[in-house]
């Protein structure tokens, strides 16, 4: 348990945010038996959870620190929680994005004035370039996942949602590089342990539970990840650090497909009136689909995880 994120820790995450993240609700998804609530983190300024983890971990910097600059690079919606962040704080930043990246998050970076560097779609040129970069400019690398700060942020996520629900007797957490998961579950088992944790992901991009059954991390292509809808998880695998809290804390990981991905995007949005990407799609979709796979509750909470979805993929989703 030493390398693991106490407690402590996310609760000063919590103080750190205050005044910057929403207290996201948990929505009633109508209808629902067992009761399903949605934790709608598609309404933080960035429409995304990954402003918690981003900004916690740059404002816990010394200021010198900062004001070097940051770096960092993503698949989107972390890049745009850093580059949100560094505008509050007013210092530089540079973001390493994948060219398969879509527009609407480019655009979103590009707003928030980031001065972004694209790759090849795998984690090998992400990491090495951002590296790089922060080499050569002095800038600190603000990892997308595998950092304590980073999970203490996401962490935050699962304490509202024990403090806002105590009775859940299940949580289901999207996955792709493990950093939300891992806070979620440091969080929640840590204040009510009979708690249940489940991970969900795209069953074509599913490294996630393939590395929980074998009980070590597990890697799988970017040519296997990219064949998912949900771009937000194509991690090709998950972080150390996050995969230590995931053995430590997390029940279980299931999958689900690219059907009932789309489906849950479109009843989300019918049913909830929220917008989901993809991939904050997932926990939804797992409860909706598989619930014979999962443990028995009276509450089930999803972590609807982001909306930040391209425009003409949503209009084709609803029709």
């Amino acid at each position: 348990m030493s390398d693991l994120v106490p407690l402590e820790e996310v609760e000063r995450a919590a103080a750190q945010l205050a005044g910057v993240a929403v207290r996201t609700p948990l929505v009633p998804f109508p209808l629902s038996d067992p009761r399903l609530l949605v934790k709608a983190e598609s309404l933080q300024p960035i429409g995304a959870f990954k402003l918690r983890g981003a900004y916690a971990t740059i404002a816990a910097m010394p200021e010198d620190q900062r004001q070097k600059g940051v770096v960092t690079h993503s698949s989107g919606n972390h890049a745009q929680a850093v580059a949100y962040t560094a505008r509050a704080l007013d210092i530089p930043v540079v973001l390493v994005i994948p060219h398969t990246t879509p527009g609407v998050k480019v655009e979103a970076c590009m707003a928030l004035g980031a001065e972004i560097v694209y790759v090849e779609p795998t984690m090998e040129d992400r990491v090495a370039t951002a590296e790089r970069l922060a080499e050569a400019h002095g800038f600190t690398l603000v990892p997308p996942f595998d950092h304590a700060g980073i999970i203490a942020g996401q962490g935050t996520v699962g304490l509202e949602i024990v403090q806002d629900c105590p009775e859940a007797g299940v949580v289901l957490v999207p996955v792709g590089g493990g950093g939300l998961i891992a806070g979620v579950a440091a969080a929640v088992k840590q204040l009510s342990p009979e708690t249940k944790v489940i991970g969900v992901e795209p069953e074509l991009a599913a490294d996630a539970r393939a590395s929980f059954r074998a009980g070590k991390p597990v890697a799988w292509s970017a040519e296997e990840t990219g064949r998912t809808i949900a771009d937000a998880l194509r991690a090709q695998r998950l972080g150390d650090l996050p995969f230590a809290h995931i053995n430590e804390f997390v029940d279980d990981i299931i999958t689900v497909t690219e059907d009932e991905i789309r489906q849950t995007m479109r009843r989300l949005a019918r049913q909830t009136r929220l917008i989901a990407e993809p991939g904050g799609a997932v926990a939804t979709a797992g409860y909706l689909f598989h619930r014979h796979e999962l443990p028995a509750a009276e509450t089930y909470v999803s972590v609807l995880s982001g909306g930040n979805v391209d425009p003409a993929l949503f209009l084709e989703v609803l029709a």
